[in-house]
């Protein structure tokens, strides 16, 4: 070949660097780009006189695995979280069967030893509340466990906060009975707090108005989504309570709670099924995390604990001597 053309060498990189530079989606596939040199020197084709190619950057490869699509939020001080629960599924059952879920528990963080408090689950349910669960063994409503003491709800409103529950398939504000659309009391524990009663029918609202929080910017400082029983996996496969979840956290992603950096939202089980000594999946889920996995011991009353940092509430009961899990995700608060 002439001194000024191209070697085979140059222009077999000159066709690898414009096949990386187009991420993999270049319409000339590599292959046929190596034939197309091949064929220049077989033919004794020059390019002498032609115009060359022009000079490309090579540019990062990109996962094609991404478990999101999100704009990055900034890292800032958590002072609103909103907790989503599930129902009777272990740790090892999540991490398979809910893999958007499990997605985001490896993108940010999650824990591997955090333990539900025992069995069934309204006990589990007012633990986080209350920070203990009064002796509770059933699945009673109300009626039957009128309770007394405070709430991390209702600790949050008494110290200038807001708080507010969303209420999947629920009828009217804090429904003290089944129904409506698969709404279960006994998964809803704000209804049970007797001396709260009056905030709880202001605050303990059906889902329809998470939808408008979210947009607007206005979720609370304390937040607890109770999904019905269907996408809470209690009566439906887990994978329709992954994909339920996956619809919701699109839209916080998108949100402006999310993206001030401000917004923990945590996802835990009430329970497991008795199959793997109450270990459920937990995640966090803030832009301070990074496929962060907690291996120290942790439990319901860590997230009572949690909940009460954020709000800057005194610690309830069991709350006062758990471990931390703000601590033990090294979660961002306000000074």
């Amino acid at each position: 070949m002439p001194a000024g053309d191209l070697t085979v060498r140059q222009l077999t990189a000159a066709f690898e660097r414009r096949w990386i530079a187009s991420n993999y989606n270049d319409p000339m596939p590599r292959a046929a780009a190596l034939l197309c040199v091949l064929a220049l020197v077989l033919t004794g084709c020059t390019t002498a006189g032609t115009t060359s190619l022009a000079p490309l950057q090579t540019v990062p490869l990109q996962s094609a695995q991404s478990t999101s699509t999100m704009t990055p939020a900034p890292s800032a001080s958590i002072t609103k979280v909103l907790v989503f629960v599930e129902e009777n599924h272990s740790l090892s059952e999540m991490k398979t069967g809910m893999p958007y879920t499990f997605s985001l528990a490896q993108r940010f963080g999650y824990a591997t030893n955090y333990t539900a408090i025992t069995h069934p689950s309204l006990p589990n349910y007012v633990a986080i509340a209350g920070g203990q669960s009064y002796g509770i063994t059933d699945d009673a409503d109300p009626s039957a466990h009128p309770l007394a003491g405070k709430s991390v709800f209702g600790q949050a409103i008494a110290n200038g906060k807001t708080a507010m529950v969303f209420a999947e398939g629920m009828p009217a504000n804090c429904a003290t009975t089944n129904g409506g659309s698969s709404y279960a009391v006994k998964h809803n524990s704000w209804a049970y707090f007797t001396a709260e009663r009056g905030l709880c029918q202001k605050y303990d609202v059906p889902i329809d108005r998470l939808d408008a929080a979210v947009a607007g910017g206005n979720l609370p400082n304390v937040g607890m989504v109770i999904p019905n029983l269907c996408n809470d996996a209690h009566d439906c496969p887990l994978s329709t309570a992954d994909a339920w979840f996956q619809g919701w956290m699109t839209k916080i992603f998108a949100g402006p709670d999310w993206n001030s950096g401000h917004l923990a939202v945590i996802l835990t089980a009430d329970e497991d099924d008795k199959s793997a000594k109450n270990t459920v999946l937990t995640v966090a889920i803030h832009p301070s995390q990074s496929a962060n996995v907690v291996t120290s011991p942790l439990t319901h009353y860590s997230l009572t604990r949690f909940l009460e940092d954020v709000s800057g509430s005194p610690y309830l009961v069991n709350a006062r001597t758990a471990p931390s899990m703000t601590k033990a995700f090294g979660l961002p608060l306000l000074p």
